[in-house]
């Protein structure tokens, strides 16, 4: 854990010690060996129960595959955002660097926690870059709304679960995710037992983020930066899950009745948020409000709690990650060449960008669950558990994925074909920065149908 962590560390004065052209290549570099580093915690995937370093922090088969995408994407945030930043003072820069690294320190902290405690701090750590990257270096005037939405709704779901973990520390006398699954079965049976269960899983549904409490995070993407945009969709949204996974286990067996409404609510909303995406002119807004509806299916994959719900749900929160911050990559590429996140200003442009719309056409194909992507198996996984559990939800998951393809089908068509409107005029071509960019996002993905164990969580 510490060969990731110091290294890690250590990237904050390298940003600040560097002589300024050398700036984005050394961080670039340091931030790639850290995370070919972190692919070593990949062997110990296939074991069953901890890979330990000390009490504080350990891996297991859950948090694996999670803190290898969280060290995977920091050298990806850094070559998005090389571009739009280069013309600001160098100071500034430094600052970014700084904000993006740090971030990465306090999600290494959260999902290799051991203790629940640490990993709620941790949980409301990475507030504060976000807040900070959202609300200095968003792009419209728009962006202290969305970082004011963005703070008050985390802290108004999380405050509860810092109660339930104190309650639940009283009772059992640990918080230790070592012991806690094999400490005496609560018997949950009062009222207030049943608003404890609720306390515990809020603050999570309010980052997945559950439909009904989702309102924070069209604002927080769209006014983001594009590193903002990339760390929210890839792994800040996957913290919600996790803590879930982490949780439910000791919620038994409030967990079977409790449930219901909220498996409604994420099912709902993968119909409905798949339906605003339909009628979305923002291209931004449409690839938030798609993450919305995949997040839905995996909130339903946890609260079934079987293992092939909880297989699907890592399995598609970590398909999902890669998936949507590329998507985001390919917005920004539009963004800073047309200057306008409308689709219907940047049209045509397979014309000019051919390469372009080659990655388009594959990640959206990624986002819309192609076979054998491991996107479909874990949506396929999910989908199975969910109807096992009851037929009818058929009716909402395949509802659900046929909207995804029409309007996956539907921004492909409006951002790459038709003509070329005549207002878009000596566009840069696109730079190599750009493909690699893209290529690190989408070779981990079509490498892990090869060997999808590592990504199977605890079912392996």
């Amino acid at each position: 854990m510490l060969k990731v962590l110091i290294p890690t560390l250590m990237l904050i004065p390298t940003a600040w010690l560097t002589p300024a052209k050398w700036l984005w290549p050394t961080t670039l570099t340091h931030s790639m060996l850290i995370a070919l580093i972190s692919l070593s915690w990949l062997k110990h995937a296939m074991d069953t129960g901890w890979t330990t370093l000390n009490l504080i922090m350990a891996t297991d088969p859950l948090s694996t595959p999670l803190l290898v995408l969280t060290c995977w994407l920091l050298p990806l945030m850094i070559l998005a955002s090389q571009n739009h930043t280069a013309t600001e003072p160098i100071n500034r820069q430094r600052m970014y660097i700084s904000l993006l690294t740090s971030l990465q320190i306090f999600l290494i902290l959260a999902f290799g926690a051991t203790e629940v405690i640490m990993f709620y701090v941790m949980f409301e750590a990475t507030l504060i870059p976000t807040l900070i990257l959202i609300t200095r270096w968003g792009n419209q005037t728009e962006r202290l709304n969305a970082g004011v939405y963005f703070l008050f709704y985390t802290l108004a779901g999380s405050l509860p679960l810092l109660v339930a973990l104190l309650l639940l520390q009283n009772y059992t006398g640990t918080l230790s995710l070592f012991t806690l699954p094999f400490s005496c079965p609560l018997h949950l049976s009062s009222y207030t037992d049943k608003l404890w269960w609720a306390g515990c899983l809020l603050a999570f549904l309010v980052k997945m983020p559950l439909y009904g409490v989702h309102l924070w995070l069209p604002k927080a993407h769209v006014e983001a930066p594009v590193a903002g945009s990339m760390v929210l969709a890839a792994v800040l949204l996957k913290l919600g899950g996790y803590g879930m996974m982490r949780m439910i286990v000791m919620l038994d067996p409030l967990t079977k009745d409790l449930s219901y409404p909220f498996l409604i609510f994420a099912l709902w909303g993968v119909i409905m948020t798949g339906s605003i995406c339909l009628r979305q002119t923002d291209l931004k807004s449409l690839i938030a409000y798609s993450s919305v509806s995949h997040m839905g299916l995996v909130v339903g994959g946890i609260l079934i709690q079987t293992p092939w719900g909880f297989t699907g749900a890592l399995i598609l929160m970590i398909a999902h990650g890669l998936t949507s911050s590329a998507l985001f990559c390919l917005a920004n590429t539009n963004y800073e060449r047309t200057h306008s996140r409308t689709m219907l200003l940047a049209r045509g442009l397979q014309i000019i960008l051919p390469l372009m719309t080659a990655w388009w056409f594959i990640a959206s194909l990624a986002n819309l669950a192609l076979p054998p992507l491991p996107n479909l198996m874990g949506e396929l996984m999910i989908i199975t558990s969910l109807f096992n559990w009851s037929w009818w939800t058929i009716i909402l998951t395949g509802g659900g994925t046929l909207i995804t393809a029409s309007y996956s089908l539907y921004y492909i068509l409006m951002t790459q074909r038709g003509p070329l409107p005549s207002h878009i005029i000596g566009l840069d071509p696109s730079h190599s920065r750009e493909h690699l960019l893209m290529t690190l996002h989408l070779l981990p993905l079509l490498l892990l149908i090869l060997k999808p164990e590592l990504i199977w969580g605890w079912a392996g």
